[in-house]
């Protein structure tokens, strides 16, 4: 007689064995107990055993996942960040070219633009931009997790402290980088319609007329804004999510990403805008022979912001600063988090 299936045989020792367990669970609950106990100390060590390989070594998965996020949260949000830039170059008192004060607001701005100059103009420094995340958003996720996993080998034991180093280190490196990328976007955000040339073409115009020295132009507060807005942003979202999920108000879902990524926008919005304003200035102004730079540095540019034009000018499109970063920040997290998931 022909032995029964395989697939039949496992399921009856399944069944077996799952009436053997209930059977020693009611006669000896201390047993059952103890059994129940075992197997969740077992599904639990098994859990940190996995934290811990992904916090120990070298991966290249939080490079390239962090990069793909990071395009596509910049997409989503671009034209936001246009106007934050057309917002922040206007009324230079000291400058002719941007003293006119077009806009009143971020909806006024992306109405005008789209008004006077098309759709397209919205999009205006968009490939200079997805340029700029697949190299910056790549560098800095990579090393960021890279260096917290020097620090510290599961996730239970992050620190703000520890992740807030590693967000300065991670936030300087990739934002020098990139440098150059940021130039070219902020300039054809400035400009719209009226910038010529294609991108490749525009770097090279740049170095032509400027040198190395204008491809690196505003490297300085660029660098700041970076280590500031890094150095808040994902330690910010990293414990936030940690203490939604140790507390058991959350797990690790989508709300939990969410809430994460929202606060931590907002707390670099506030850290980041004064600096990034200088940044901005800085990198719009152009090199001419005779021609002095109008801010020498961060502190320079802020004191002479203030002095000109007042306080709050600092805080110059602090809400499509923050309604793209929030927006930008969610996008970002909640795609990674999910490509993490990715069996790879």
């Amino acid at each position: 007689m022909a032995a029964p299936p395989l697939p039949r045989r496992r399921h009856g020792y399944f069944r077996w064995f799952q009436c053997f367990r209930v059977g020693v669970a009611v006669a000896f609950p201390t047993v059952g107990a103890s059994a129940s106990q075992s197997s969740d100390e077992l599904e639990q060590h098994q859990k940190s055993a996995t934290v811990s390989h992904e916090m120990s070594g070298l991966n290249w998965k939080p490079f390239v996942y962090g990069g793909l996020a990071s395009i596509v949260a910049e997409f989503g949000t671009f034209p936001v960040d246009l106007t934050k830039t057309r917002l922040q170059v206007q009324g230079q008192s000291i400058d002719v070219r941007f003293k006119e004060i077009k806009y009143r607001g971020m909806f006024h701005a992306l109405f005008r633009i789209y008004k006077e100059e098309g759709v397209l103009a919205l999009y205006s420094g968009i490939a200079p931009a997805l340029l700029r995340q697949a190299s910056y958003g790549t560098i800095k996720i990579g090393i960021y997790q890279s260096l917290k996993r020097l620090f510290v080998e599961r996730l239970e034991d992050e620190t703000l402290l520890i992740n807030m180093i590693c967000g300065v280190v991670s936030g300087v490196i990739s934002s020098t980088i990139a440098n150059p990328t940021d130039v070219l976007k902020i300039r054809m955000q400035a400009q719209g319609s009226l910038f010529q040339g294609s991108m490749i073409g525009s770097f090279i115009d740049i170095y032509q007329q400027e040198g190395t020295r204008g491809l690196w132009r505003g490297v300085v507060p660029t660098a700041q804004r970076a280590a500031i807005v890094v150095g808040v942003e994902l330690p910010v979202y990293d414990i936030t999510k940690k203490h939604l999920i140790l507390s058991g108000m959350m797990g690790d879902t989508i709300l939990t990403h969410f809430v994460s990524s929202f606060t931590c926008g907002l707390a670099g919005a506030l850290a980041s805008n004064p600096v990034d304003v200088v940044r901005t200035r800085m990198m719009n102004q152009r090199a001419i022979v005779g021609h002095v730079d109008l801010y020498k540095g961060t502190l320079d540019g802020i004191l002479k912001m203030w002095k000109h034009e007042g306080f709050f000018a600092l805080y110059k499109g602090f809400w499509p600063n923050w309604l793209r970063l929030g927006p930008w920040n969610i996008i970002f997290f909640i795609t990674y988090e999910q490509l993490k998931r990715l069996q790879i």
